[in-house]
């Protein structure tokens, strides 16, 4: 794995392949977006080269040939890596390294790299390092290459050589580890269950970004902030690269109205995102499946946003969160859009950056969010003054009188506390001194 400080040094140079079976909707722009993802990971991509197969050659991923002429195309454009578009098995991996006689990468180990030299938080280094080993583990065979595969010295009553004794060993220290690790992330998985648990008890409901990698979505959590909470240290990290965050935030949005809601920023989804990461990452991702509401940002500029568009809802449905209720926000629309923002049904085009379609955005969550919420007549007796405090606190209120026999309140509230406290509720009257 590539250190952070690595990214200071002079770029890698690469070669990108790829194998177009026609399975692929738009193949040119996976390679593009491969393209992405080695100069997110500080590399110069020198070439690429592509072929035409019916299905990849289960040997080298690419056809016999093909490997002589990517072998002598990077030796001519002096590259000093070949990362191939799609996951290589153990055996095309080993295959490939000694045909061409230079290091090979593939996709996901590309998108683990770049995981790995972003990931900050114990969490977020503890499930990349697990998705890493996880795929290094079948690998090892084609790292130990180099090795000894002669038999003991004479006198030995083993029949390994030095390579094998040395690949069973890391592969002892590598499944150790991931015990170790998965250990570890069960209990991180615990702690973040106990924070929804704090949330889900508050009846504050809950609101996930998704999207596709480097859509927006820290910078809409960013504005959010700016607009309803006010504290800059609440802000988190955003820029104009793939995979740019990792961490989940969640930051509570009090727009007014007394209807807040927490509002959850999650790792943003990409093509073929490796089953690993999505598995490693599952603790981060159930912010998504346990949301109320979904906010799908979607990078409205880019030319591909319908295929990223798809993407993302394929990747929600494998998580469970398919039938969560979905608020499409179509960002960066100031480049393709004169007048915004513009709403539609439960699709708002507008601009995260430029703060325009804020408003707007937040108004369609709220009447998501609370579209079940009743307009409702309580009579509070003074000894029960807590429940006027709660009601006042999480519901709106429209009006307040303190009466005789209690403390008369005309609210907006959440069906549940309408049923928490049906005892005490009351016909809407001017005899209260509703006005």
């Amino acid at each position: 794995m590539r250190e952070e400080a690595e990214l200071t040094q002079a770029p890698e140079r690469v070669l990108l392949v790829g194998v177009d079976t026609g399975e692929e909707e738009d193949f040119e722009a996976s390679m593009k977006e491969l393209k992405s993802l080695a100069e997110a990971c500080n590399m110069q991509v020198v070439g690429i080269m592509t072929q035409r197969l019916e299905t990849v050659n289960k040997a080298f991923y690419i056809g016999a040939g093909k490997v002589e002429e990517v072998h002598i195309f990077a030796g001519e454009c002096e590259a000093e890596l070949v990362i191939f578009e799609d996951t290589l098995s153990p055996s095309q991996l080993r295959n490939l390294q000694k045909e061409l006689g230079m290091p090979v990468m593939d996709r996901t180990n590309l998108i683990l790299d770049i995981f790995a030299t972003r990931a900050k938080t114990r969490e977020a280094k503890l499930q990349v390092e697990a998705a890493r080993l996880k795929y290094l583990l079948p690998r090892l065979v084609g790292m130990h290459e180099a090795l000894s595969r002669q038999g003991g010295a004479s006198g030995s009553m083993s029949s390994k050589g030095a390579g094998e004794k040395k690949l069973e060993l890391d592969r002892r220290k590598i499944e150790h580890r991931i015990t170790e690790l998965d250990r570890e992330l069960q209990e991180v998985l615990k702690e973040r269950e106990t924070q929804r648990k704090r949330r889900r008890y508050s009846q504050v409901p809950q609101v996930s970004l998704a999207g596709y990698t480097n859509a927006g979505k820290s910078t809409l959590l960013n504005a959010m902030i700016e607009a309803y909470v006010g504290e800059e240290e609440k802000k988190v990290l955003e820029k104009d690269m793939l995979f740019a965050t990792l961490e989940t935030s969640v930051r509570r949005i009090d727009a007014g109205r007394k209807k807040p809601f927490y509002l959850a920023d999650t790792v943003g989804f990409i093509h073929k995102l490796p089953h690993g990461l999505i598995k490693a990452f599952r603790s981060t991702l159930e912010e998504v499946k346990n949301a109320d509401l979904i906010l799908h940002v979607v990078d409205f500029s880019d030319a591909y946003y319908k295929r990223h568009l798809e993407v993302t809802e394929e990747t929600l449905r494998e998580l469970g969160a398919g039938d969560i209720p979905v608020i499409y926000v179509y960002n960066k629309a100031e480049c393709c859009m004169e007048k915004l923002p513009k709403v539609s049904g439960n699709r708002i085009y507008m601009s995260a950056k430029c703060g325009m379609g804020l408003e707007e955005l937040t108004g369609l969550i709220m009447d998501t969010l609370y579209a079940k919420n009743e307009r409702t007549a309580f009579l509070i007796p003074y000894e029960k003054g807590g429940i006027v405090s709660y009601l006042c606190e999480n519901a709106e209120v429209f009006f307040q009188n303190y009466v005789e026999s209690g403390v008369y309140l005309v609210v907006h509230c959440h069906q549940n506390d309408r049923a928490r406290f049906t005892e005490y509720i009351v016909e809407e009257s001017e005899s209260y001194g509703l006005q």
